[in-house]
């Protein structure tokens, strides 16, 4: 079977990374090679280059530098990780890809349309052969994100006390700990409100009408299994 390209976008709290990872394991169950990504990140540097973006002070960067910042990490990621197991006729699924950056960086108002696609021309020259873009009204997005976050706070929390744990058990508990430090941590868009989730969503709205043939919007109400059942109608 042919390797192909998908990638999942969405305004924050969407959904889309639950479809994501369900798509990956739908295709897993019908032995197909699937690479399960996402962005800022999936590799390295480019998660190096996440942590700069997604946390700490959004101010000292500015709207030019953080462009060029989510290039760079695309870049690490497209070269390390996307292009290799596309030439290993692996498929790529990845939560989030180019037309995130179109829509929160480069989207109407920003006036950085156009750096946006000079840079993504020039340095990744790459689209999925399919984009999902999940959609949500951005009150229940901002509801479903501020959910996870304040679980996420809770879980790195974990009382580190308590019953004597094997040393994997101690682990994990790290792993989980910091894991859900990080998620708790990584609300800097969430953070701007639900206007800047509306723009967004009219950004993707826009991105999906600019690239009828490659980008299928799917309706993100209702349980993951219906979404699920949406998505792979549209594959």
């Amino acid at each position: 079977m042919t390797a192909r390209f998908i990638s999942f976008e969405g305004i924050d709290g969407s959904g889309k990374s639950t479809q994501a990872r369900m798509l990956a394991d739908a295709m897993r169950g019908r032995g197909e090679g699937v690479v399960l990504t996402r962005e800022p990140g999936g590799s390295t540097g480019a998660e190096e280059i996440r942590a700069l973006v997604l946390t700490g002070d959004p101010g000292r960067w500015s709207p030019e530098t953080e462009i060029c910042l989510f290039t760079a990490a695309r870049r690490d990621h497209l070269e390390r990780r996307i292009i290799p197991a596309l030439q290993q006729g692996r498929t790529v699924i990845t939560d989030r890809f180019a037309d995130s950056t179109r829509a929160y960086q480069g989207g109407e108002g920003t006036g950085h349309a156009g750096l946006v696609d000079t840079l993504h021309r020039a340095m990744i020259g790459l689209e999925p052969d399919r984009t999902f873009i999940v959609d949500l009204p951005p009150e229940e997005g901002l509801k479903r994100s501020y959910l996870r976050a304040a679980r996420a706070e809770e879980a790195s929390r974990l009382d580190p006390q308590g019953d004597p744990r094997s040393q994997e058990e101690e682990v994990l508990l790290s792993q989980l700990r910091s894991r859900a430090g990080r998620e708790a941590a990584e609300m800097r868009f969430e953070s701007l409100g639900l206007p800047f989730q509306q723009r967004l969503r009219a950004n993707f709205f826009a991105i999906a009408k600019a690239f009828p043939d490659r980008i299928r919007v799917i309706d993100g109400s209702g349980t993951p299994e219906a979404v699920h059942a949406r998505v792979l109608a549209a594959l």
